[in-house]
């Protein structure tokens, strides 16, 4: 299901209007003599008129008036704005740290700071954007300026929404909007409240609180914020399967979108209405609108959208039944996927380490605390003797607490072997012994109600040739996609382990042996059709299924069946699927002369030691 990303994708895109001056009303002809006053209805201009800011900025720098020190500061934080404003981030960063550290004016830096917080976000250098995100929170109780504190707090609001801290993101622009500075409306710390909501899944599409967004938005001409929470709507419409709404409300908004030339909205639009298309069953209407959003991005790009349109086309061209067009939009909806992950990574990984480095910090000087009351207390003890008493006693407690922390870190390192002696060191499935175990008493608790279970063995084709061609690194990311493969297609009930080499088992509890098939098909076409290693390594599997219907519940007859259908499937010529009951006599014409194999064979297989299994 497609989600909004609000706080990743529409906040740092809007950040060229996360800092307009107050909306107050502006004549592009007015006569002014102050350099202040002149400066000041130039910063107003921004956002609502560019053209005429910028004509105003090359005005005041081609005939400059005499100005302060403080005023001369004030025109250099405009430039800095203009320069990010054209995409030079990297010198707009630099004009903004000077004012910053320069200025002397606390108002001004903290708008300053304001702007390099989007700076930083839009670069993606999140580990600088929250260092300076502390820093700012520090210095917030001291700032007086109105303009200066309520442009912190909205940018406090976006950082923590793009840490992922739904509560904090949603104090911090309530936080804003009480205290609006004069000619500042609502709009935006509602925006900013709506979408950290909608990202802690806390906000439905008829809750009040987003249509007095809109309104709000509306009522202050902001076109562009009123558009996003309408796309916010669509969202929510769509997650509560409501295609048709969906529909109605973008065919409302879309005249607005398409005027203000947006284009993150442009694009939410066209990927919102493909997928209100795909839930109506329409995939005509819902490619078509697919294809026009990939249309509207650029080589490179990478974002939730684009994820969303290869993700649809790719669904919609398998059920076409064209899997060549299929597997194309695959394998982009698999590039935008992880340079999607790794954005997000990205950004929760900075917190959390700056987050660390603050706790260090305190802990440093709680540390150096501490040792400055032992020497206050050793100096004590040569004038107060009963001091000694209390000495010993924290020392104590100090040891009391070495001890518990040692037994909490040796609990958790058993914990943690234990996982590693359940599962493959490889793979992260269940090995050997443990998915022969925990088959058994499943099987044992599905015999009591009794309800039907289906063992599934599957063994790869020719994966020695792997090795041998690739070496044994790419046999191992063989091995570890084949799992992935096979997980996608698996339920949360169903035991999953490795017998040894490439040979896995599958224990698929309530499930009927046409069922067992059906699912043992998917897994051997999913292994088939995905390119493995970069698309240099091509493979096939082998799977012998055995149901309890016509084998019992004992797990070593269950595995005896399944492994004879498994050699049958070789046999056979591999890149099949055969079942207990199935027969292959007819496959080859020699296929009588080869004798099935020992049923003593087949239980050290899969009763002995977990070795590697070698292709019959």
């Amino acid at each position: 299901m497609l989600r909004l990303q609000s706080c990743f994708w529409l906040w740092p895109a809007l950040a060229g209007l996360l800092w307009c001056a107050p909306p107050q009303p502006v004549r592009a002809g007015a006569v002014t003599t102050s350099p202040t006053e002149l400066m000041e209805q130039t910063e107003r201009l921004r956002t609502k008129d560019h053209a005429q800011f910028a004509r105003l900025l090359e005005q005041i720098h081609r005939q400059p008036p005499v100005m302060s020190p403080g005023e001369q500061w004030h025109l250099r934080y405009l430039d800095a704005w203009e320069t990010m404003y054209h995409g030079n981030y990297l010198k707009s960063e630099s004009q903004l740290r000077e004012v910053i550290d320069g200025s002397g004016d606390p108002g001004l830096a903290a708008k300053a700071s304001a702007l390099l917080l989007s700076n930083l976000s839009i670069s993606r250098r999140y580990e600088e954007a929250f260092v300076l995100a502390n820093r700012v929170t520090l210095a917030l109780p001291g700032i007086k300026d109105p303009q200066g504190r309520f442009d912190l707090l909205i940018n406090l609001s976006q950082m923590l929404a793009l840490a992922g801290q739904v509560d904090l993101a949603v104090q911090y622009a309530q936080m804003a909007g009480n205290a609006l500075p004069p000619g500042e409306t609502p709009c935006r710390p509602l925006y900013m409240r709506l979408a950290a909501l909608y990202d802690g899944n806390r906000l439905a599409s008829n809750d009040t609180e987003l249509k007095r967004g809109i309104e709000t938005c509306n009522a202050a001409r902001q076109p562009v914020f009123a558009d996003a929470l309408w796309l916010i709507q669509v969202s929510l419409l769509l997650n509560e399967s409501q295609p048709q709404k969906a529909l109605a409300v973008l065919d409302r908004v879309g005249p607005s979108v398409r005027t203000s030339q947006y284009q993150p909205q442009n694009l939410s639009v066209q990927v919102q209405r493909a997928e209100a298309y795909e839930k109506l069953g329409d995939d005509r209407e819902a490619s078509k609108a697919a294809l026009a959003a990939l249309a509207m991005s650029k080589p490179g790009d990478v974002n939730e959208w684009l994820k969303a349109a290869y993700e649809m086309l790719y669904k919609i061209e398998k059920r076409r039944g064209d899997t060549s067009a299929a597997l194309a939009y695959y394998e982009q909806f698999v590039a935008q996927d992880k340079g999607y992950l790794d954005d997000v990574s990205a950004r929760a990984l900075a917190y959390q380490t700056v987050q660390q480095h603050v706790l260090s910090k305190r802990v440093e000087a709680e540390a150096l605390s501490k040792q400055n009351s032992i020497l206050r207390l050793q100096q004590a003890l040569a004038t107060k003797a009963v001091e000694t008493s209390r000495l010993y006693i924290a020392l104590l407690l100090l040891v009391l607490a070495f001890i518990v922390l040692w037994l909490l870190r040796l609990k958790r390192s058993q914990l943690r072997f234990k996982l590693l002696a359940r599962q493959d060191g490889l793979l992260s499935i269940l090995n050997h012994q443990h998915f022969i175990g925990e088959a058994e008493r499943a099987l044992r608790l599905l015999e009591k109600r009794p309800a039907p279970a289906c063992l599934v063995l599957i063994d790869l084709d020719h994966f020695k040739q792997v090795n041998d061609s690739h070496g044994h690194a790419a046999g191992d990311t063989v091995l570890r996609r084949t799992v992935a493969i096979c997980k996608q297609q698996l339920r949360p009930a169903d035991l999953f382990g490795r017998l040894g080499g490439e040979e896995f088992g599958i224990l698929l509890p309530e499930c009927s042996r046409e069922q067992g098939m059906q699912t043992a098909n998917r897994i051997r076409l999913a292994i088939e059709t995905t390119p493995m290693n970069g698309g240099t390594v091509s493979i096939s599997a082998s799977v012998g299924v055995a149901a309890t219907d016509t084998c019992g519940y004992a797990l070593q007859r269950l595995c005896m069946e399944a492994d004879a259908a498994l050699y049958r499937a070789k046999r056979a010529g591999r890149n099949r699927v055969i079942a207990d009951t199935d027969t292959v006599e007819s496959a080859r014409p020699d296929a009588a002369e080869e004798p099935h194999p020992p049923a003593t064979m087949l239980r050290g297989r899969l009763f002995g030691a977990a070795s590697e299994s070698a292709e019959p």
